[in-house]
């Protein structure tokens, strides 16, 4: 039988047609999709750009609710509900995301980070903790280690933050030896207080070898061989001290004046207090120096010589105290005054909040940063 072409040349037109046609409906319906989709989301970035908070999540949702597949709105979302503290909400939004099973893996690590600040700003530490376990190995292992780091000084779980911050020395371009050695230290105090002397010196030899320009290893170290009755090597470390981290021996000041308690130290510590304070005078060296001066009228000199370099209040009113200033009800009167200006001077102010103490932290309690303390009074960094 004879193949019919007609048939074919008629069948052209047709599918032509119908092609025409189905083309058209596509398109009706992505323009539809894109007036309804983007119209919401626009809106609720116009309403964030003006800083209106609630209209702009009202927006969002009304976008998720409009197309449920989209990552990006939710992720958007997530985030105003956490800046806004609704941390609840926030989790909700990202558990939603986690559950869904056509998630790429990039996406899926962003939705668990974003979980794990939803838990951390809740202050839902175990949480935290479990969902940031969870990202070692993804694009974000680096930021999950440090926000590990700040949960185990929080929650002061040492052991924990030393694993950490050797993960983060050996592959992150910044040093964290300083900070291991400061934990080490936390560890050795914890230790001397369960009477595990052994324990706590050794900590510390460690701490030192980490951070051998670190003041607080060698100061820690001092007190423990002190404690020890080892004087010697107390004094020895406290030399080591005066050699790598000079501005720090202030802190070690009243250390000093307890070891030359021992008549065979009294020499050596005293020449080591002039020595340093002939480079670099401070309050504390002064103080000390004064309190070893057997002699009162060459110990108040300490307080002249103090003034003739430096315009402190603090050493005026020391030295007023000694003087014979008319009656001495108005002698008490002065000096009550002078005592209650120079107390604020007396105190230790951190570099990076400002957070003002009468003792010296190594670890802010403020705004939680290392070494932020300078080991001089307020005086002495604002004269």
């Amino acid at each position: 039988m004879d193949f019919d072409f007609t048939w074919v040349l008629l069948g052209f037109p047709i599918a032509f047609t119908l092609g025409w046609l189905a083309s058209r409906i596509d398109l009706r319906q992505l323009r539809i999709e894109n007036r309804q989709a983007p119209k919401a989301y626009f809106r609720g970035l116009n309403f964030l750009l003006n800083e209106q908070q609630d209209q702009a999540i009202d927006a969002f949702i009304e976008a998720v609710q409009n197309d449920p597949d989209t990552s990006e709105l939710h992720f958007a979302l997530g985030n105003l509900f956490r800046r806004r503290g609704e941390y609840e909400r926030a989790v909700r939004v990202h558990e939603h995301l986690m559950s869904r099973g056509d998630l790429a893996q990039p996406e899926r690590d962003r939705a668990q980070h974003a979980l794990a600040l939803d838990f951390l700003k809740a202050g839902l530490l175990d949480r935290a903790e479990a969902a940031l376990r969870k990202l070692e190995g993804t694009s974000y292992e680096e930021e999950a280690r440090l926000a590990l780091l700040s949960i185990y000084e929080r929650s002061r779980d040492w052991q924990h933050a030393t694993e950490i911050a050797s993960k983060l020395d050996s592959t992150s371009h910044g040093s964290f030896s300083g900070r291991q050695a400061h934990y080490l230290c936390e560890q050795a105090s914890a230790a001397l207080a369960a009477g595990d002397a052994d324990k706590a010196l050794g900590d510390l030899l460690e701490a030192c070898r980490l951070a051998p320009a670190l003041a607080r290893p060698l100061i820690d170290l001092a007190k423990l061989h002190n404690q020890r009755g080892q004087p010697q090597a107390a004094l020895d470390a406290l030399l080591k001290l005066d050699k790598t981290a000079p501005q720090a021996l202030p802190l070690a000041a009243s250390l000093l004046v307890n070891m030359a308690q021992n008549q065979a130290m009294r020499a050596p510590v005293i020449e080591l207090l002039k020595t340093h304070y002939a480079r670099m005078p401070s309050v504390d060296v002064m103080d000390a120096l004064v309190r070893l001066d057997q002699n009162p009228a060459s110990a108040r000199q300490w307080y002249i010589q103090h003034l003739e370099r430096e315009a402190s209040l603090i050493a005026a009113s020391r030295w007023v105290a000694g003087e014979a200033l008319g009656t001495e009800q108005n002698h008490k009167l002065v000096q009550r005054a002078l005592d209650h200006a120079t107390k604020p001077l007396m105190r230790y102010r951190c570099a990076a909040c400002g957070f003002e103490a009468t003792q010296h932290f190594w670890h802010c309690p403020g705004c939680q940063a290392w070494d932020s303390y300078p080991a001089r009074r307020i005086e002495e960094l604002y004269p």
